[in-house]
């Protein structure tokens, strides 16, 4: 890195000295005083400040006091051919990065120059991890075209600001799970603590509870040393648990005693270690049929069930199809170093035609493989996979809609006929009555007998 170094020294000789040393790799300034270099960082701030202890005028804890305010960014080494420890303790009290004691040579200020450019580097690049972040998990980025997701979205802004409640997410894989759970972290409270997300069916059950409980050394063979969990990982933030409906019946009762304790052991310790975390849970599964079924334990359910939110699939939130896919567009142009600023309408129309079994997931996918094969600034058809032009959407289409589901139905004219659209609407209400010909046969208003007449015009149904 080369970097931009004030050196400040009331001495010529070691101003000129270092000065000199250190161009050869870097951009430097020198003054005089601390005065000279306050009314310089005025106009600019350096990557790096080397300082003078003892000066007439500002002494250099004096200008290090008064520098702060003009700068945040910049790290400072104070210098001093006699320095104590009273000095050292309150240069870094102030701020001060490191504390280096002149030599003859000035042979040890490119290793203490070095290691303060790698701490300069590292921590800009965690600000920069950090602030994008925050960003990509802002409410802005939740696309909410449709009325499903209008209402989530307000559900999410809600449980955002309430940092202690459990909540259990709800959807299809791919629906953005993990998404929400990371916009609900990083928009309360806890967002500048650890989110921790581990999924349950990544790990091996027989690892699972070392990796949630963590370990003392010698619990088992192989435990050389102590090693904290997800729980401990977790303190102060929130503990994401993807695919909760995986877990063993061992482990749903031992999670099930820290949510009501809010302590645990580590495998092999003795010590109850107090927690104090947020769950979010998730699952593709529908939870109240597995404890029906003796799959789930039902208290564990219910502590997990406080707060439920329902993530609808692609399919049913028609109306953000697009505007996900220009989201997608645009991360994987700038990842990609392309310049692709809109989408063909014909682009645009098959991907809203297509049923999207993966959901958000798969339409990500689709669009980084088209950004791939884009040669030009526009995404055209062309550069969409095969499925979409082969697969085309249902001319029905059930959507949510506020509390009830509506049918959308497309036609086009001179393609579909009166019959076509009939049965594609009988097809989709049987689709959405979990083929259950009675219901189905009463959101439709006609009778079962009736029903089953039509289904025996209808192929494959």
């Amino acid at each position: 890195m080369k970097a931009t170094i004030f050196v400040t020294d009331d001495d010529d000789v070691v101003r000129q000295a270092l000065s000199r040393r250190l161009a050869k790799h870097h951009h430097i300034k020198n003054f005089a005083s601390g005065e000279d270099l306050l009314t310089a960082l005025d106009h600019e701030v350096p990557d790096l400040i080397l300082l003078d202890l003892k000066m007439p005028g500002l002494s250099g804890l004096e200008t290090l006091k008064q520098l702060r305010p003009k700068t945040q960014q910049a790290l400072v080494v104070l210098l001093t051919a006699y320095g104590t420890v009273e000095d050292a303790v309150e240069a870094m009290k102030l701020g001060a990065y490191d504390f280096l004691i002149k030599s003859v040579d000035f042979s040890g200020v490119e290793p203490v120059i070095k290691r303060a450019l790698d701490y300069l580097t590292l921590r800009r690049r965690v600000d920069f991890e950090t602030k994008d972040v925050a960003g990509r998990f802002s409410f802005p980025h939740l696309i909410a075209n449709s009325l499903s997701m209008k209402a989530l979205v307000g559900q999410i802004q809600e449980m955002a600001q309430n940092q202690k409640t459990t909540v259990l997410l709800h959807g299809e894989t791919g629906t953005g799970k993990e998404f929400v759970a990371r916009v609900l972290h990083h928009n309360g409270s806890r967002r500048h603590a650890p989110f921790v997300g581990v999924n349950c069916t990544a790990i091996p059950q027989e690892l699972f509870e070392s990796e949630l409980f963590g370990y003392e050394r010698g619990a088992f063979t192989g435990a050389n040393q102590r090693k904290p969990g997800l729980c401990e990982q977790a303190e102060g933030g929130t503990l994401f648990l993807d695919e909760i409906g995986d877990l063993n019946p061992t482990m749903q009762a031992k999670l099930l005693r820290v949510l009501q304790e809010r302590s645990f052991k580590r495998l092999g310790g003795r010590e109850d270690i107090e927690v104090d975390f947020r769950l979010i849970a998730a699952t593709n599964r529908d939870l109240k049929k597995e404890v029906s079924q003796g799959h789930f334990r039902e208290d564990l359910f219910f502590r997990l069930n406080v707060v439920s939110l329902e993530l609808p699939p692609l399919r049913e939130r028609v109306e953000d199809i697009i505007p996900l896919a220009v989201q997608a567009l645009i991360r994987q142009s700038q990842e990609v170093g392309k310049n692709i600023t809109g989408m063909d309408p014909e682009a645009q129309y098959l991907l809203e035609r297509y049923v999207y079994p993966g959901n958000i997931r798969e339409l990500q996918n689709i669009i980084e493989r088209a950004v791939i094969f884009c040669h030009g600034k526009t995404l055209t058809p062309g550069d969409l996979p095969r499925e979409l032009h082969e697969e085309a959407r249902s001319s029905a289409q059930a959507i949510s809609h506020g509390d009830q589901q509506v049918i959308r139905i497309e036609m086009v004219l001179g393609e579909h006929t009166l019959a076509d659209i009939e049965g594609a609407v009988i097809e989709e209400v049987m689709r959405v009555s979990d083929h259950n010909k009675s219901l189905a046969a009463k959101q439709l208003g006609i009778t079962r007998f009736a029903l089953d007449r039509r289904l025996k015009k209808l192929p494959d149904v």
